[in-house]
């Protein structure tokens, strides 16, 4: 287990799109190495999600965790968006001291692999599908504050 410096923004690697773990990759010694530094970086940092781009690694792999202990989720994808949005407060481990609202979907599907390659597919609402929409963000190099209608607190200048 180690824990890996995660980028802050302004950081050009924090703005690319990642790629797809391929199936071959799935159960690697490799990518359960960076799901565990993942796991336990975030846990450093005090979050409740992280992306591999975050600690540099362009690939497209979240770790969540709204409660229910950290899930890996592979190659997320939002299958389906509700009309109705909500507002609420955000920040960002790359983005530390900065705190805005966002508007979100208010409800998602989405679908990803666990660590052993099934398909985990599942609705969310609330915190997770706030979680899941702004690490899924970060996969496609999109940062909350590119979505901010307000801030809390001061952007950094």
């Amino acid at each position: 287990m180690t824990t890996r410096p995660v980028l802050t923004d302004p950081n050009e690697k924090l703005r690319q799109v990642s790629e797809k773990i391929s199936d071959k990759a799935l159960g690697s010694e490799e990518l359960n190495t960076l799901i565990t530094d993942m796991v336990e970086t975030m846990k450093i940092e005090n979050g409740i999600g992280i992306a591999a781009p975050q600690i540099g690694v362009h690939k497209r792999l979240i770790i969540i965790d709204t409660g229910d202990g950290p899930q890996a989720l592979i190659n997320p994808e939002i299958t389906a968006r509700s009309l109705r949005k909500i507002e609420s407060e955000e920040g960002c481990l790359s983005v530390p001291g900065v705190y805005g609202f966002v508007k979100r979907h208010r409800e998602i599907k989405a679908k990803a692999q666990d660590r052993n390659g099934n398909e985990v597919t599942f609705k969310a609402r609330g915190l997770l599908s706030i979680v899941l929409q702004h690490e899924i963000d970060h996969l496609d190099g999109i940062l909350f504050i590119d979505k901010v209608i307000r801030y809390t607190s001061p952007p950094r200048m």
